[in-house]
Formats: structure tokens, sequence, C-alpha cells
């Protein structure tokens, strides 16, 4: 009797601690090098720089922990991820790294709700991707001389993908010609992205309600694993 009392012991011990590690496990945000400072965050993985899917989810702060406050299945460049740092404009890459967001926009209104700074997208409405203008990777409205449009995107044009949109801050404070212009996180079309990250158009609906520019939310975009992984940013 008494060995079954002890042995009853150990397995309910051992249950116990295997129990116990999923739920002292860090969170994703827990094991990135930074996360922008902020109390929300938006983590775009990947399974490898190869993958043109993956997953969004997005996460706030309560208290010392983070906890998920949502997730959706995300696409990403037709040619996969590159390093942000590194990354050739024209790749249909994905640049990884971790990024401010400077605001949302949209050729629809904003959800009811939404507090993030939004911009609606006029018939005049393009993001600037020409190397040779002074406004590149800028919204512009017009469109100037200088900016070709054939190296730029009329917003209006893409009513799908750019229903709702979130600027990601990929070489917008002080623009490197050449690298990329012109990276969003916004509603999918048909397939992979041209180096944008996309989500169904619920999540986006979902995610604009709940960013909240006083918490000042950023976006991590990295792989699972490798030289691009996410918990590198």
């Amino acid at each position: 009797m008494r060995r079954s009392l002890v042995t009853a012991a150990v397995l309910l011990a051992l249950a116990g601690s295997l129990g116990a590690g999923p739920a002292d496990a860090p969170s994703l945000p827990d094991r990135l090098a930074d996360t922008g400072g902020g109390s929300q965050l938006i983590t775009a993985e990947a399974p490898d720089a190869g993958s043109t899917t993956g997953t969004v989810t997005w996460w706030e702060r309560r208290g010392s922990r983070w906890a998920e406050a949502g997730s959706a299945p995300a696409r990403f460049g037709a040619n996969g991820l590159a390093e942000g740092a590194t990354r050739e404009q024209g790749t249909s890459t994905t640049p990884t790294g971790l990024y401010d967001l400077p605001y949302a926009f949209g050729v629809e209104e904003a959800p009811a709700g939404t507090t993030y700074p939004y911009r609606k997208v006029t018939e005049d409405s393009w993001w600037c991707q020409d190397n040779d203008a002074r406004a590149y990777n800028r919204w512009v409205e017009p469109r100037p001389a200088d900016c070709r449009a054939a190296e730029a995107e009329h917003l209006v044009s893409y009513g799908t993908q750019y229903a709702r949109a979130l600027v990601i801050g990929f070489n917008y404070d002080r623009p490197v010609r050449g690298r990329g212009a012109g990276i969003f996180l916004h509603v999918n079309g048909r397939g992979a992205t041209a180096g944008c990250v996309s989500v169904p158009a619920a999540a986006m609906a979902e995610i604009l309600t709940w960013a909240d520019p006083e918490r000042a939310p950023h976006i991590a975009v990295g792989t699972s694993s490798g030289p691009t992984a996410i918990t590198r940013y």
C-alpha cells in the first residue's frame, strides 16, 4: 500500500511539471531582441525565407506579460522574405526586421472604433516608388511630375488589397534609394504579394480597431529560424 501511494505521488508530480511547461514558456514577443518599446506588437512569422505563407499575430502587454489578442493566416512576397537591411527593390521579397507603423489608409472607410491615424484613398492618391523622385517611398497627392506613373502605385486601383492597410515603416524615415518602397500590411489579394504582408479582410479590420497609437505598436517580420529569424529583431 505504501509503495502504491509513493508511486501515485511521483506520477502526480510528473504530470504537474509536464503540464506547467508550455504555460511557463516565454511568448514570441518575450523571445524577440526588441519589441519597439510600446505595449502593442504585431508579429509576422514565416516558416523559412522561401515561404510565401505564415502567421500574423497581434499582441498586447498586460502587466508584465505579453498576451495574444488575435491571429490570422498571412501571405508574404512571391519570392519569400529577405533581410530588410540589404533587400533590393523589385525582388518581390518581404523585408524582415522590426518596424513602426506610421499610419493606416484605405479605399474604404476606417472600421468603426478605429483610433489609428487613417488616410482615405482618393483618385489622386499615389505611392511613389520612383528612385529618381524627391517623394520616393511617400504618399503623394496628386502625383508630382518627377514621379513617373510607371514607377508609382495608383492606390485606388487596388480596391481589394488596399481596402484597408497599415503602412510598415520599412525604408521610410530615411529612404535608401533602391532598397524598396510601398511595404504595407494589407488585405489579401489573389495570392502572394509583391513584398507586403497580407491577411484576410476581417483580420485587417480587427487589427485596425485594436491598434492604439498611444500604445506605440510595431511589427516584427521574420522567419522561425535562420539568418532572418524573427527573434533577431
